[in-house]
């Protein structure tokens, strides 16, 4: 049995009195704080009619990404405030849950006052978003600086540390929140990840296969791919936060098998939001069984993010649309069934309002031949991680989709389509990199404590406890803006705004765990057979895909600013 790290005697006093109600003052401050920088920046990106201005907007990208930083940092102080409480009100606020509180507040309640971190090489300042020096004092509220100064030293880094060091035995990292019915779905799934693909995951990841189909199907079984599918079109009727509990436990045994669910989440959003009802009747109940498997094919060379300059083209011919074109970085494309393909029908009609959205049949393919239908070759995209269902560019000449299959069965509303199932995406992918931020802490911290040096485990020096320990803070910090973001969707909610801002921090977080886990192996976690490698670079595209870190900073800075305009 490994050590355990040597505990601060005082252990108990590490606790701030008063813990919660100091939080609400001190998030009270920073709210205040977040209004006096949302109208600074508005005031940087105001044109001369008063309205938002996009060129300013561009030009003064820094400070409104860095304004949709603070607006995610506060949320997300706001919602583990919220966790914390329902907690003490079930009186199951023990003492690492008041820890990874104190140490989520002090840590970020600091990087707001000094600088937030919007990538390895951008720290934010409050200077930069043009707040005035009394705002930036105002904020020193005694809350915050008692907050800052003991919230989240090394002393409690190393008690959170100690108190953790069971989870892996126990699953037990501090209590999620979640009631019993979600905890029973956690369970499920984290044992079917634990049993059929943590095991396996490196070995397909290291020989870049496919997950076996026996793995989709068991998948199937269990009901991944109906979970939010409503029980009259065959699923489960479950809503958005049961979906955002299993990608994560999925996610957290390997991201390729928890991104397998987001093909039919899309898939069937798309279906249910913009699809006739015989569309619905015909394809919801093959993708709740598992029957079908469908991809998502948006992305064109050249285009990334900016969807209104799509030229891939469906000309009408007869009962069938004729496609000819390019698309890019199509996951699962091959071993897939039904594109949900995004195509300009109208030439004449610039951006977003010439495309259309199609439910395009195509038969399987396999490694020997991925794209066996008449019109459509591809070949794949050979990638660092992510891998288990491979990446592929495809070229369309002439492909045949039968005009039934035009989602809606009306021209133009692609984009629109589209649009409607961001939400969904967005926590749907904030959840899976809370499966990765998770599995890289479980990774470190099972390393640490067996790995000994200089006669004694390394889990016992605080620079490799504390780093561990401040993975299982963020982690939770995160987990509840996305099970927030979730519940808000199945609410019947606008959460756009949330959604984007879970997204957001969880992709870095994943980001962050697994680059300090791989930097607590050493020279092992840069080893190939070590998974921690693997996971490094499964976490890297989770800042890319879904709208790259950048973009959704963007979609946040204007949703903030658009509101403070009215």
């Amino acid at each position: 049995m490994s050590a355990a790290p040597k505990l601060p005697a005082d252990s108990v006093n590490l606790i701030i009195p008063d813990l919660l109600p100091a939080c609400v003052t001190a998030l009270k401050a920073a709210e205040q704080l977040l209004g006096t920088a949302t109208a600074a920046v508005a005031q940087l990106v105001r044109g001369a009619d008063g309205r938002i201005d996009a060129a300013r907007l561009e030009e003064e990208q820094f400070a409104t990404h860095g304004l949709a930083w603070l607006a995610t940092y506060v949320a997300t102080l706001k919602e583990t405030l919220h966790w914390a409480e329902r907690l003490q009100g079930e009186d199951r606020l023990r003492e690492l849950e008041q820890l990874i509180l104190q140490a989520g507040f002090g840590e970020y309640l600091a990087q707001i006052a000094g600088g937030i971190p919007m990538s390895q090489v951008e720290v934010c300042r409050l200077a930069d978003l043009g707040v005035p020096d009394e705002a930036r004092q105002a904020l020193q509220v005694p809350a915050v600086v008692l907050l800052t100064a003991r919230g989240n030293t090394p002393a409690v880094r190393s008690r959170i540390a100690a108190l953790i060091q069971d989870g892996l035995a126990t699953g037990d990292f501090g209590a999620t929140g979640l009631d019993e019915t979600m905890t029973m779905v956690r369970e499920q799934f984290r044992r079917f990840g634990e049993d059929k693909v943590a095991p396996f995951a490196h070995d397909w990841h290291r020989k870049d296969e496919f997950i076996p189909m026996a793995v989709v199907d068991e998948m199937a079984a269990l009901g991944v791919f109906g979970l939010t599918i409503p029980e009259e079109y065959g699923g489960h009727g479950l809503g958005k936060m049961a979906m955002c509990v299993v990608s994560e436990e999925l996610s957290r045994a390997y991201i390729g098998v928890g991104s397998l669910g987001t093909r039919a989440e899309i898939a069937a959003e798309l279906i249910m939001c913009g699809g006739t009802e015989e569309q619905r009747q015909k394809w919801l109940p093959k993708l709740a069984a598992g029957e079908i498997l469908p991809t998502a094919v948006f992305t064109e060379p050249n285009t990334g993010s900016d969807l209104g300059s799509l030229r891939t083209r469906a000309v009408k011919d007869g009962d069938i649309y004729k496609v000819t074109g390019n698309k890019t970085w199509i996951t699962h494309a091959a071993r897939t069934d039904l594109m949900t393909l995004l195509v300009r029908t109208d030439p004449n009609e610039k951006g977003y309002k010439g495309l259309s959205m199609f439910l395009a049949e195509k038969p399987r393919g396999d490694d020997a031949n991925p794209f066996p239908a008449e019109g459509m070759t591809g070949g794949e995209i050979k990638v660092l991680g992510y891998r288990g269902m491979k990446e592929y560019e495809i070229g369309f000449d002439g492909f045949a989709v039968k005009a039934e299959n035009l989602l809606g069965g009306r021209e133009g509303q692609g984009f629109k389509q589209l649009m409607e199932t961001f939400e969904s995406a967005r926590i749907q992918t904030g959840a899976r990199a809370l499966g990765v931020a998770q599995c890289a802490l479980e990774l470190g911290l099972k390393y640490a404590t067996e790995r000994v040096q200089f006669g004694k485990p390394i889990y016992s020096f605080p620079r490799v406890h504390g780093k561990i320990a401040w993975m299982a803070v963020e982690t939770m910090l995160a987990r509840q803006l996305c099970y927030f973001a979730a519940r808000e969707k199945d609410e019947g909610h606008r959460c756009d705004l949330e959604a984007g801002m879970a997204k957001l921090l969880a992709a870095r977080i994943a980001w962050a765990n697994a680059d300090n886990a791989l930097q607590v192996h050493g020279g092992n976690g840069y080893a190939e057979e070590y998974p921690i490698s693997r996971v490094l670079c499964d976490a890297r595209i989770l800042n890319i895909f879904e709208g790259a870190a950048e973009i959704q900073a963007q979609v946040i800075a204007r949703r903030l600013l658009e509101a403070r305009n009215g």
